[in-house]
């Protein structure tokens, strides 16, 4: 953690347009449905990331050819029609909560042993509600006191009715849902109370459907899934909306005007209501077919439940930083568990800026203050990175440690952010 990287404020507003890498969440999925279809599929303007990386090697690990042509954003994938190729395997997911949540539910569809495992703060992040989930369906799993790493000796996973939690993590049902046409007889899943991040599961059954899979549905709390195979097509994937946001959050703290090319009110990623917060704070919105520009105007402070689009609440609190009067966060108790805890961390560093912070148990209230430098902690989390740097447009002295855990889904995130602000130096 010993490299600083410095943001250089801008003194004019950011104008501009970007459009980010492609959407980490969509690539994954999609990944997923291509490795099980039945045939050869493209994957276009895939991310490359370490977590996408992270889950195309485990898939080959697990007997699937990719050809990955990271340079030009291509996966081509010659699926299994169902059948994993490979019975016995140690698969290191790194810090890529996506890829060992997917990839639990996905190998219980084979036969042997599996062990999947990450690192240290991996170890830390729950997995034992999809175990339990698992082991409703007859399959064998172990976990360390529900968290990896993760033993499973497959057999043919079983259809069944599920029931299972959905106020800890979405990923637990996409596992599911994605792992379910491979079954050996139809899943149904009941979700028992809340749902957290609900359009990751919309964006999981349109990926789904987009490869041929009809998955039912008669409420948001029932959905089930018959035995059928997966086909073989050419996908596009989208930009990435949470990554989006820094770029939208940078125009409404300058009062400027940015435009993220590819994402639309059509997209099937839910943080494009990220959008939506920043107008409630002030910004306009311009949304095209082409892309969907804010215009940053005089901010307010907001009370939100940013439940649906947790992923851009540090995003948020940083907007937050810039308005006149408190913002409150609330219904994100689950992202204590991400890649760093993203309630208590992030309170943390937003108080080095000199911003007032109450801590809640699902969320915190945001103070604005006259700010001061810092040097930022990013806890190896992409996201604490990517957003505290955005202040670092308006506030002299901010430095960035360890700027290059953005690799994990945004390897270029600090050049894209310097081309954009480059005109006003």
């Amino acid at each position: 953690m010993d490299a600083l990287r410095k943001i250089t404020p801008v003194s004019t507003p950011l104008r501009g347009s970007i459009r980010p890498p492609g959407s980490k969440s969509q690539t994954n999925r999609a990944v997923v449905c291509a490795a099980l279809g039945d045939g050869r599929s493209v994957l276009t303007d895939a991310l490359d990331s370490d977590d996408t990386r992270v889950m195309v090697k485990a898939l080959q690990a697990l007997g699937i050819a990719i050809d990955a042509d990271w340079p030009r954003a291509k996966l081509v994938v010659d699926g299994c029609a169902g059948v994993l190729p490979t019975r016995n395997a140690t698969l290191d997911l790194d810090g890529s909560g996506t890829s060992i949540r997917f990839l639990t539910a996905l190998v219980a569809t084979g036969t042997g042993l599996i062990t999947l495992d990450g690192n240290t703060r991996m170890r830390e992040r729950p997995i034992g509600e999809l175990a339990d989930a698992l082991r409703q369906c007859g399959t064998e799993i172990e976990t360390q006191s529900g968290f990896p790493p993760v033993v499973v000796r497959a057999n043919r996973l079983c259809g069944k009715k599920v029931s299972l939690r959905g106020d800890i993590s979405s990923q637990y049902l996409s596992a599911l849902m994605l792992a379910a046409p491979a079954a050996q007889t139809g899943m149904e899943f009941i979700i028992e109370g809340p749902q957290v991040s609900q359009p990751y599961i919309a964006m999981t059954c349109a990926v789904m459907e987009s490869f041929g899979v009809v998955v039912e549905h008669d409420t948001e709390r029932v959905f089930r899934v018959a035995p059928q195979k997966y086909k073989s097509r050419t996908y596009r994937i989208e930009p990435d909306a949470s990554a989006a946001s820094y770029f939208w959050a940078a125009a409404a703290i300058t009062g400027g005007r940015v435009q993220v090319e590819g994402l639309n009110r059509e997209s099937l990623q839910g943080d494009i209501a990220f959008c939506d917060c920043l107008e409630r704070m002030g910004c306009r919105l311009e949304y095209e077919a082409t892309g969907t520009t804010v215009v940053g105007g005089p901010l307010s402070g907001i009370d939100v439940d940013m439940a649906d689009i947790s992923d851009t609440v540090q995003t948020l609190a940083v907007v937050a930083l810039f308005a006149k009067g408190p913002t409150t966060i609330r219904g994100v108790a689950h992202i204590r568990h991400k890649e760093s805890d993203r309630i208590g961390d992030l309170a943390r560093e937003l108080r080095k800026l000199g911003a007032i912070i109450e801590e809640t148990e699902d969320g915190l209230c945001i103070y604005p203050q006259p700010m001061q430098g810092a040097k930022i902690k990013t806890y190896n989390d992409h996201r604490m990175a990517m957003s505290l740097a955005v202040a670092g447009l308006r506030v002299p002295g901010i430095q960035i440690f360890d700027p290059d855990c953005t690799a994990k889904t945004y390897p270029n995130f600090f050049h894209d952010l310097d081309q954009l602000a480059i005109a006003d130096r």
